[in-house]
């Protein structure tokens, strides 16, 4: 007998049966929406980007996650990590092709070899959305009303966008001479919420002693209100400081809008990827904070120059779309997922297959979703296949109905009959029924 392969798949990689798909599709389509009422286009760019793309400026702790390989020419190449490298590079390939200031949004899956645990995978997929070719603090607050909008579209105003400034965390550091342990102190930072305050002050205290780790703790701590954490920042590194009146231009506009309330000013936001020059956000939902960020981003100003030597400033956001949707399951949040039409056309003479077809088609003319059962079985067969996946109704036509140019529509959630109908009938009640 012939050895079976067994049907497996690694670790950290995932099957997506019909509901979770249609899920996660519906997600998709419903944050597609949202983009476009803000005036976002759609794009997409390979899976496989040359290694020189992609790892120019990542981040350390970024190169060893990504999948690198040499192909069959003996390439460098590798699997994108996120959406925002490639993005960077699209942008510099495709300048003079596209208006600027440019916003995009892409909905693709990454991959990073990390550890995996509960709504985090080595394959998951993204949303990202971003303005390009412009500093503006316009589109700062754009991007932050984008997730607000996004969030809340997906059924819950039970969440808080964090944000901060990179640059003026930079500004702190350089003031008490720790800008060269810079990039370990904000990834320390970065990771405080997961570590816990006492292992990220004893780390921080490690790199950059104990005194400092004190004054990093204080300066990142998150005050009673947006003013006083401002003040605060303010204050430790001058009100010239450029990060500090940016922050204070976002937060008034995010006041006058009426919005603040979603919004929390907080200095501990870092960021861990290197590219990150000014603003950056993450969005934790209040009834489960230990699941993390579930929509993060930030403004990256000089990532393009690794690709073109015009200037192309951005920001902009990611929702971890896996993520995101174990937050809302475990938050009784996320809707029933189906990928079945609404009706099945029985199977009753194999003769009558093209009146069958045709019945259907009919029903898909009228915005109604329909199947036909593709060969002749018992109807307690039919009708224990339209239970399985969920479809509500079937239409009947054998022999006698054909003659006679009617059909029987069956309610199979109320066990419900309707005889000697028309298929315009026939059509009619199948939408009203599904109302």
């Amino acid at each position: 007998m012939k050895d079976l392969i067994e049907p497996r798949i690694p670790k950290g990689f995932r099957d997506f049966l019909p509901e979770k798909e249609a899920q996660r599709l519906a997600i998709v389509a419903r944050l597609g929406e949202v983009f476009r009422l803000f005036g976002y286009a759609p794009i997409d760019t390979p899976v496989l980007e040359f290694a020189e793309v992609l790892l120019g400026k990542g981040g350390g702790e970024t190169d060893k996650e990504v999948y690198r390989f040499l192909d069959h020419g003996g390439r460098d190449v590798a699997m994108r990590f996120d959406l925002t490298v490639p993005f960077a590079r699209f942008m510099a390939a495709h300048i003079s092709e596209l208006p600027l200031p440019f916003r995009r949004w892409h909905a693709a899956k990454v991959w990073r070899g990390e550890n995996t645990q509960r709504g985090r995978y080595r394959e998951f997929m993204q949303i990202d959305f971003d303005v390009v070719g412009t500093d503006s603090p316009s589109a700062d607050v754009e991007i932050l009303l984008l997730m607000r909008e996004s969030i809340q579209r997906l059924g819950t105003t039970d969440f808080r966008v964090h944000y901060a400034h990179r640059g003026l965390f930079n500004a702190f550091l350089a003031a008490r001479g720790l800008q060269s342990r810079s990039v370990d102190l904000l990834r320390i930072i970065d990771k405080r919420r997961k570590v816990g305050e006492d292992k990220a002050r004893e780390m921080l205290a490690d790199v950059a002693g104990p005194e400092n780790a004190a004054d990093i703790v204080s300066f990142t701590t998150v005050e009673a209100t947006t003013e006083l954490t401002l003040r605060k920042m303010t204050e430790a590194v001058g009100a010239e400081n450029e990060g500090a009146q940016r922050l204070r231009h976002i937060s008034g506009c995010l006041e006058e809008l009426g919005v603040s309330p979603s919004f929390v000013l907080d200095p501990s936001i870092t960021r861990g990827l290197d590219y990150y020059t000014g603003v950056v956000f993450e969005t934790f939902l209040i009834g489960l904070p230990d699941i993390g960020s579930v929509c993060s981003g930030g403004r990256y100003n000089d990532l393009a120059s690794l690709y073109t030597k015009q200037s192309l400033p951005g920001v902009g956001a990611s929702i971890g779309i896996d993520r995101l949707m174990a937050a809302m399951e475990e938050l009784g949040l996320l809707a029933a997922g189906t990928s079945a039409p609404s009706v099945l056309v029985l199977c009753l003479e194999e003769s009558l297959l093209g009146a069958y077809h045709t019945l259907a088609q009919s029903l898909r003319s009228a915005g109604v979703a329909a199947e036909v059962y593709p060969e002749k079985k018992k109807l307690a067969l039919q009708f224990g296949y339209a239970e399985k996946r969920g479809i509500p109704l079937a239409i009947v036509r054998g022999e006698d109905e054909q003659e006679a140019g009617l059909v029987g529509l069956k309610d199979l959630r109320s066990r419900q009959s309707y005889d000697r109908l028309t298929p315009a009938q026939a059509i009619e009640k199948a939408r009203a029924l599904l109302r």
